[in-house]
């Protein structure tokens, strides 16, 4: 079963979200894939990637599979394999966007949201595609040539108990790992989130300490031999000076 950490989670969710919604500019390069994991709108949490842990998160993406890395074109780029790989069929991966990108949702609102994604026909068959990912059922499609063999599917999502004084429950994915019936896991993917962000803000802090104390030195040094310049220049000057005071004149 794949376990993906809170930051891989929105990388691999932007990639579909990207593939779906505007074909014209997938796959995205690594700058296009921080500013959509970024993005203010449509995402839950709101997220500030470094590049750094966009670019390792697709590395450990594509370890698993679950990311493909075009090195081929001009700039490098990246498309997302998560319809092979888990064996999904397009409303599937259409729900499964959202809850990577948005966590916990009602089928109501997966259904009003995944308009430009997939055309639900009502609730009721959001629903039915959210019981079947639950369920850990044989895969009806034909396995590609270059998926993982998969006789069975892990369920990939989960309903959670119904929230004090909401009116449906809500469902959540299962590829970060398994959840409470409360969406436990929801907090934990944003501890997980900020100990990556804690993480690599540590390391651009460091690597700016570093380049502080190597410019401080440099200006000591700066600072040194500007001080050693005026005491030989004074000798100079009072080498020139006669002991009455008068400046000698150089011979000739």
């Amino acid at each position: 079963m794949v376990r993906l950490s809170a930051v891989e989670a929105r990388v691999l969710g932007v990639l579909i979200e990207k593939e779906i919604n505007t074909p014209e500019y997938y796959p995205l390069s690594l700058n296009a894939t921080v500013n959509a994991c970024n993005q203010k709108s449509s995402r839950e949490p709101v997220m500030e990637l470094a590049e750094a842990d966009v670019r390792s998160a697709l590395f450990d993406l594509d370890q698993m599979g679950l990311v493909r890395t075009l090195a081929e074109t001009r700039a490098t780029k990246f498309e997302h394999r998560v319809r092979d790989v888990l064996n999904l069929r397009r409303d599937e991966v259409a729900v499964l966007c959202l809850l990577l990108l948005r966590g916990p949702q009602t089928a109501a609102e997966l259904r009003a949201r995944a308009e430009r994604m997939y055309a639900f026909d009502d609730t009721a068959a959001v629903l039915s595609v959210l019981e079947r990912m639950a369920a850990q059922t044989e895969s009806g499609q034909e396995t590609p040539p270059d998926a993982r063999p998969a006789q069975h599917r892990e369920p990939l999502t989960q309903l959670l108990e119904r929230q004090p004084g909401a009116r449906e429950a809500r469902w959540m994915h299962l590829l970060c790992g398994p959840v409470s019936e409360t969406g436990e896991a929801a907090g934990t993917a944003l501890a997980t989130v900020g100990g990556t962000l804690g993480d690599g803000l540590m390391q651009r802090l460091t690597a700016l300490e570093e380049l502080a104390q190597a410019a401080e030195a440099r200006l000591r040094t700066l600072e040194e031999r500007l001080q050693l310049a005026e005491e030989r220049l004074l000798a100079a000057e009072e080498g020139l000076r006669s002991p009455e005071g008068a400046v000698l004149k150089p011979e000739l």
